[in-house]
């Protein structure tokens, strides 16, 4: 399949995989790449950029296919030293960056000197626009599904995609909800370009996250996900467990009052516990509804190639017929 994303990151499928904390390392990257779509490393899961370095060499060992660095930029006063994460990205070769969180205007010479492709993630179609205005290569259009930040608009997709269509010039990507080759099909249909998928991706074998966590979004329906810290202006779609409960608890309590630090010990330095020790009910970790759609746990290539099949299997057969 060839689109506007894939002919600009050379990718043989419009499938990228989501930057996650603690889940987007060498590993997974690699196995997305290998299997025709774009593996994504999490910048920031790495603690120094010289760990970052170190991880996209990893990476290289495994795959002589194009992939790239997500780099989440935060809005605190002890942000990372994103320059040196950047020289990192930049000298380790990397031509593709995923960007998230606040702007990335000050970062774009940097990186367009340097030849990088930027794809930035986006949940309402005005940040889109000024992503796009900044010289951004590509967006990611995260619906209101999607796991982790989904804004504070609550658009699902099927309003949002269609819209950004609308609006954009350069080419993006759905992410929100996506899972399959209906996703991805619908997702086309609705103006993207490709498709962005995170939980679906940690739910495979190449995954480097415990057991534990895939078998839970395996079991989950598409009502165990909630919204926590929607008073802080800052929404996080999290896996519903008795640790959220207690957030959300908290938050009732609280009312406009609510301050980050009375939830801080739920949402701080969960991942680690969660992703690599399978304490699925300790603390707040981001999962999306389309874990309603997750009912096993493939390889990537699998994974990949049985969504490529599908989409190919409803344009050439399915939607033809319906013509009459």
């Amino acid at each position: 399949m060839k689109t506007r994303i894939t002919e600009l990151f050379g990718i043989r499928h419009p499938i990228v995989q989501g930057g996650m904390h603690h889940v987007g390392l060498a590993e997974l990257a690699a196995a997305v790449s290998n299997a025709g779509g774009l593996g994504i490393i999490t910048g920031l899961t790495q603690k120094t950029p010289e760990l970052l370095a170190r991880e996209i060499a990893r990476c290289r060992e495994m795959t002589d296919q194009p992939f790239g660095v997500n780099l989440t930029l935060m809005h605190t006063f002890g942000a990372p030293p994103y320059p040196e994460y950047i020289a990192a990205i930049v000298e380790g070769g990397i031509k593709i960056v995923e960007t998230a969180g606040r702007s990335p205007e000050a970062y774009m010479p940097a990186l367009k000197a340097a030849g990088v492709k930027v794809i930035h993630k986006c949940t309402s179609v005005r940040h889109a626009l000024k992503a796009e205005k900044i010289g951004c290569d590509a967006v990611s259009v995260d619906g209101f599904e999607c796991g982790g930040h989904p804004g504070e608009d609550d658009v699902p997709n099927f309003i949002l995609l269609p819209r950004a269509a609308e609006e954009l010039r350069v080419p993006f990507i759905a992410s929100g909800g996506m899972a399959d080759g209906r996703s991805l099909v619908a997702a086309l249909a609705l103006g993207a370009e490709g498709v962005n998928m995170g939980t679906r991706f940690i739910a495979t074998q190449e995954a480097p996250v415990h057991p534990k966590v895939k078998q839970a979004i395996v079991n989950a329906s598409e009502l165990d996900t909630r919204l926590i810290m929607r008073g802080l202006r800052n929404t996080v779609r999290v896996f519903h467990n008795k640790d959220v409960e207690q957030i959300m608890d908290i938050e009732r309590a609280k009312g406009g009052a609510i301050k980050i630090q009375d939830i801080a010990a739920h949402v701080t330095g969960v991942y680690p516990r969660v992703m690599e020790q399978g304490e699925v009910d300790s603390g707040a970790w981001s999962c999306g509804m389309v874990a309603g759609l997750i009912h096993d746990v493939p390889s990537c290539r699998e994974l990949i190639e049985r969504i490529m099949a599908q989409a190919e299997q409803i344009i050439r057969t399915r939607l033809p017929q319906t013509l009459g």
